[in-house]
């Protein structure tokens, strides 16, 4: 078992959902974003059009920021996932530079989403899970697969983009969807071995 996902940049509008899911999922304080949506323009004026890519954390075969971690506080869990140990972490961000997708954020400070309110129950809740001064990153929502879901991102989608599943069952939709898709993972050339991989359009 390995998990993945597949993400379908044809049918990506830019929308944000995910990364608004994930946040509300995750429960996280202003200014860390476990997932971006990069955005580019593509062809020449006035043919131009806006293109999106959804970059979560690849959850990478091969992850540098697994063997840039000088403690051990970055472990690959079964199923692939790679995860940080917010107990061990020690802030010293070597994950974060060896991270060649911009995966991982630093909590600087916990905040909450508008400073000149008061926090809400939800962020005092919440806002008990981070460390400051300890690196975060996304884990496919790793509580919602042990509860058998898929992560948020995947479930709020409403071009249905995403394809979550395992990559070792070739009978898997998700094996299915790369192979119909030829489907390939970001950056290939950087031999991490992503978890995530991607239809071009």
């Amino acid at each position: 078992m390995r998990y993945g996902m597949l993400i379908d940049l044809t049918k990506c509008v830019g929308c944000n959902a995910c990364t608004v899911a994930c946040r509300n999922h995750n429960g996280t304080p202003s200014g860390v974003s476990l997932h971006k949506i990069m955005k580019y323009e593509v062809g020449r004026f006035p043919h131009s059009k806006m293109k999106f890519l959804p970059m979560p954390c690849m959850q990478c075969d091969n992850a540098p920021c697994e063997k840039a971690c000088p403690i051990g506080a970055t472990v690959k869990r079964p199923g692939g996932i790679v995860e940080v140990l917010a107990d061990q972490c020690m802030g010293c961000r070597g994950c974060v530079t060896a991270c060649p997708y911009d995966s991982r954020q630093f909590v600087w400070e916990i905040k909450n989403y508008y400073e000149q309110a008061p926090v809400t129950l939800f962020e005092k809740k919440r806002h008990k899970e981070y460390q400051q001064g300890t690196v975060v990153k996304c884990t496919f929502c790793l509580n919602r697969l042990q509860e058998g879901l898929d992560p948020a991102c995947v479930t709020t989608c409403p071009s249905q983009c995403r394809v979550f599943g395992d990559l070792d069952d070739p009978s898997s939709d998700l094996s299915k969807a790369i192979a119909a898709g030829n489907a390939r993972p970001f950056r290939e050339d950087l031999e991490t071995s992503p978890s995530v991989y991607y239809i071009n359009g």
